[in-house]
């Protein structure tokens, strides 16, 4: 088959029809469905197991315990059959016509190896925002990286994957944010890169999810992401000749993980040593950072923001 969709499921018996059914309806049909059942006890695994008996296409995969959202997707990759890849949580749903749009513009372009496509975040919330894009290719990672503000999107649902890109690739087991880790490891292995302004994804809110509920050990999990790609950004020499703006956009960049590493210092009281100094001065934080160091910012931080976090997840 052309796509395989890998669905890990736990404890999403409320939302899961309304995901399944929105991959169903959709006009393109060349897909294999692995549903990774995440050893649910809400009743997800009956209705994974109704779908795959009604659909010849799904495949119903059930972990014996419950292992994390990394595990199951693995457990997907290792069923994947087609010649691409996507993923759809289970409490998030596609648009119509999606799939159809979508994989004819990777037939139009086979050179492809990653396709990212609009989303809205945090749908059914008041922070609900609709993220979109223009049609670029990119053959140089720091470019898509830096000038879409790749960090900020760093979900593996809304793209679409050529499978071999995923060969040597696992997503982290034992970690949260888990994509913010994996998606640089597939850009490694991606010649082409583009961005279109077709399909949708809705990425639905979850109060109970990890980014509204995320602790010390989940941001700094988070940290520890951004921080590889801050520094494989900052080093790059070739990133600076090819990156339009590219100062501008690094201390964009550099702001936003300065804003993680300021709110696991309110979680834990501490100071990531590892945390890089760079010669950006461009926001109030950045400057204070440079006049104070960073562990007095992150003491002021907390004394004045208290009850408010600064990252916007």
């Amino acid at each position: 088959m052309k796509l395989s969709i890998i669905i890990p499921v736990y404890q999403t018996r409320d939302t899961l029809k309304r995901c399944v059914d929105s991959i169903l309806t959709q006009d393109f049909r060349d897909w294999q469905m692995i549903l990774v059942d995440d050893a649910s006890t809400d009743g997800s695994a009956k209705i994974c197991e109704s779908y795959a008996k009604k659909e010849g296409r799904i495949q119903h995969v059930r972990l014996k315990r419950n292992s994390g959202l990394s595990a199951a997707r693995n457990a997907g990759l290792a069923k994947a059959k087609g010649d691409y890849i996507m993923f759809v949580d289970s409490d998030d749903y596609l648009a119509p016509d999606t799939l159809k749009e979508l994989m004819e513009q990777l037939s139009i372009h086979p050179d492809y190896d990653m396709l990212e496509f609009p989303l809205y975040r945090h749908f059914g919330s008041p922070r609900q925002t609709r993220v979109t894009f223009t049609r670029r290719e990119f053959t140089f990672n720091a470019v898509y990286w830096l000038e879409t503000k790749a960090w900020q999107h760093t979900y593996v649902w809304n793209k679409v994957y050529k499978r071999e890109v995923w060969q040597d690739v696992k997503f982290p087991e034992g970690r949260t944010f888990e994509d913010t880790f994996t998606l640089p490891q597939v850009l490694r292995h991606c010649r082409r890169v583009a961005t279109t302004d077709v399909g949708l994804y809705y990425y639905t809110f979850n109060p109970n999810g990890i980014t509204q509920q995320a602790g010390a050990k989940d941001l700094n999990s988070l940290l520890d992401g951004n921080l590889i790609m801050l520094r494989r950004m900052s080093t790059d020499k070739r990133a600076k000749q090819k990156v339009k703006e590219y100062d501008r956009l690094m201390a964009e960049y550099y702001a936003d993980v300065l804003n993680i590493q300021l709110d696991v210092f309110r979680a834990t009281g501490k100071v990531r040593p590892d945390f890089p100094i760079l010669p950006y001065h461009n926001t109030l934080k950045l400057k204070v950072l440079h006049l104070l160091g960073l562990a007095t910012l992150c003491k002021i931080h907390k004394l004045v923001c208290r009850s408010h976090s600064s990252v916007s997840l």
